[in-house]
C-alpha cells in the first residue's frame, strides 16, 4: 500500500479500539471475541466472508464497513482515509502475504 505505514496503523487500531471486538496479534489488550480473530488476515481470500481481500477494499471496509457489507455487525470507525490505509497495511503484516 503506497504511502501507508503499518506502525501508524497499529496505533490507529489501538486508538479506536478494534481489539475490543477482535483478537489482533501485536495488540496485547483487550483481546475481543465478538468479531473474528485477525491472526493470519493477510492470507484470507475474503473480507467479512464476502468482499475480495484487496488493499483498496480493506481500507474502505475498516473505515465504513456497513456501506460495503450491509448487515455487518462491524460499525463505521472514526478513521480518515490515510488512517484506514495504515490500518490495512498493519493487517497485511498479519500473515505471509
Amino acid at each position: 500500500m503506497p504511502q501507508a505505514d503499518a506502525a501508524r496503523g497499529k496505533a490507529a487500531i489501538e486508538r479506536v479500539g478494534c481489539a475490543s471486538c477482535h483478537a489482533i496479534p501485536g495488540v496485547r489488550w483487550p483481546q475481543g471475541t465478538i468479531g473474528p480473530s485477525l491472526d493470519g488476515f493477510a492470507e484470507r481470500a475474503l473480507i467479512a466472508g464476502r468482499l475480495p481481500n484487496r488493499p483498496d477494499v480493506l481500507a474502505a471496509f475498516v473505515r465504513d464497513a456497513p456501506s460495503l457489507a450491509p448487515g455487518t455487525n462491524m460499525p463505521a470507525m472514526p478513521l480518515n482515509e490515510e488512517e484506514s490505509r495504515d490500518v490495512a497495511a498493519y493487517l497485511y503484516t498479519l500473515g505471509d502475504r
